[in-house]
């Protein structure tokens, strides 16, 4: 009799511990699902977001290739260095031969005109210049300002001697605008500022003169 009893306790012994085993080893089952499930999100979105990156890197080259309505261009300006004043072609100028010596072009304000000469200098390195004549209202001048002193190889200064309020140039290309609000405006910037025309990519914008 005490043998039977004692056969039966380890027999649901033994029973009561394989229904444990098993339902650890169906929670571990859980947990791996879980687990590689979780893991699939993760890589699912890190992939969504690589392309996301991709698809914006493509889209901002794609912007920067493509033209802008108005911008007018020359070609095959001279780069000469000279020490007397040049007659341009165009007002301001976009190009040609020019001072040794560039003006300083990393996020400069000049609230006084500069020389053509070495502003044009500056160009050749890949800047922006911005110019301003009376008719530009003072409030797109204060919004161009603040630009520029966030924008590096950029600079802007007053240019009487231009038939539009505000001109954008840069080596070769010139867009004329009315107001700073011009879609226009950011577009030259991203596209010019540093860009494919650039005969000295690379060129200091600093160290140069300050009219």
């Amino acid at each position: 009799m005490g043998t039977s009893n004692a056969k039966a306790k380890t027999a649901a012994r033994r029973a009561h511990m394989e229904e444990l085993r098993k339902a650890e080893q169906a929670r571990e089952r859980r947990m791996r699902l879980l687990t590689l499930g979780a893991t699939a999100v993760i890589l699912v979105g890190l992939a969504g977001g690589g392309w996301l990156l991709i698809d914006s890197a493509q889209d901002k080259e794609e912007a920067k290739a493509a033209p802008i309505s108005g911008v007018k261009s020359w070609s095959k300006l001279t780069q000469n260095h000279v020490d007397t004043a040049v007659t341009y072609k165009m007002s301001p100028p976009v190009g040609g031969d020019h001072n040794q010596v560039w003006v300083n072009c990393d996020r400069q304000v000049y609230t006084k005109a500069v020389p053509n000469e070495n502003a044009v200098h500056a160009l050749e390195h890949g800047a922006v210049w911005i110019t301003y004549n009376d008719k530009a209202a003072k409030a797109d001048v204060e919004t161009l300002s603040e630009r520029v002193t966030n924008t590096s190889y950029t600079f802007m200064s007053p240019y009487e001697d231009q038939s539009s309020p505000i001109v954008l140039s840069a080596w070769e290309h010139q867009l004329k605008v009315d107001k700073a609000s011009d879609p226009r405006v950011s577009k030259f910037l991203d596209k010019y500022v540093q860009g494919e025309q650039t005969p000295e990519p690379g060129a200091a914008c600093t160290n140069g003169m300050t009219p």
